[in-house]
């Protein structure tokens, strides 16, 4: 999928929701788990019930690893279910890599190739060589983990050096990088009150934006800081969404979160 396209897909639908795909067998309903494959079970049920109100989905790639061969196999099912049925959604494979050389070329083959994925979340900590070996596939994007919601953060990425927080050290050298206008980059919902200068460092770029809904970000904030003149937003609710009933109509109650959340967002725009 092209930029363009997945901003026409936003301005469609008025709506820049990213769904996320975290599936715990801990906490899907019950009567799923006597399923041949309870895990794709779900999350398929999850993107019958969703695709018209969002423009992208992001499994967790950690949530369907924990299960082995099984999990790596419902993974596989999912892509190929949203890729063959739902191909004007943007796809992201919340991976979290960052190697170095030949193995982050080896990942990014494993999700743009083998499975199929328009782009990956990676951690910058080693520099460019664990960041450009994702930016030389056309038409994929990796997502550069650059501020993100979590309460450790602050333990590296804000702190001064020289003067300026890490994170934005972060932004500025990637921007710098080969084919950087692949890059998005990940700023979560709770810090809406940095969007402003993020900004300033990378006016074009999509923002991937977690922290919505259960982490108690703010949507209008977000759009209120981060919007540019593309939209330029994937906004990403989870457990809100997915977990919002664990009956039989977790579908339905799942849709009706989805539906609230791009309501907002159409007002917004």
């Amino acid at each position: 999928m092209t930029l363009s396209q997945l901003t026409q897909q936003i301005h469609d639908k008025k709506s820049f929701l990213c769904v996320g795909l975290d599936v715990d067998l801990e906490k899907i309903p019950a009567h799923l788990l006597q399923e041949e494959d309870p895990i794709f079970a779900f999350a398929k049920a999850i993107i019958d019930a969703t695709h018209d109100l969002c423009v992208a989905y992001k499994p967790n790639t950690a949530f369907f690893e924990a299960y082995g061969v099984k999990g790596w196999q419902a993974l596989e099912k999912t892509i190929n279910y949203l890729n063959e049925n739902y191909p004007d959604h943007f796809t992201i494979a919340d991976a979290k890599r960052g190697d170095i050389g030949n193995t982050s070329t080896r990942y990014a083959k494993a999700f743009y190739e083998d499975l199929s994925f328009d782009s990956v979340t990676i951690a910058p900590y080693m520099g460019k060589d664990s960041v450009e070996p994702f930016l030389d596939f056309e038409d994929k994007f990796a997502i550069l983990l650059a501020l993100t919601s979590n309460g450790g953060s602050t333990d590296f990425q804000t702190k001064s050096v020289d003067g300026k927080p890490l994170y934005q050290e972060v932004l500025k050298t990637a921007s710098q990088y080969k084919n950087s206008d692949r890059l998005m980059y990940v700023v979560g919902a709770t810090k809406a009150e940095y969007l402003s200068d993020i900004r300033a460092i990378v006016p074009d770029a999509f923002l991937l934006v977690p922290g919505v809904g259960a982490q108690g970000g703010s949507l209008s904030e977000v759009v209120k800081y981060g919007k540019n003149d593309q939209v330029g937003l994937l906004v990403n609710s989870s457990r809100g969404i997915i977990y919002a009933s664990q009956g039989k109509d977790f579908a339905q109650a799942a849709r009706a979160k989805a539906l609230e959340l791009q309501q907002q967002m159409a007002g917004l725009l």
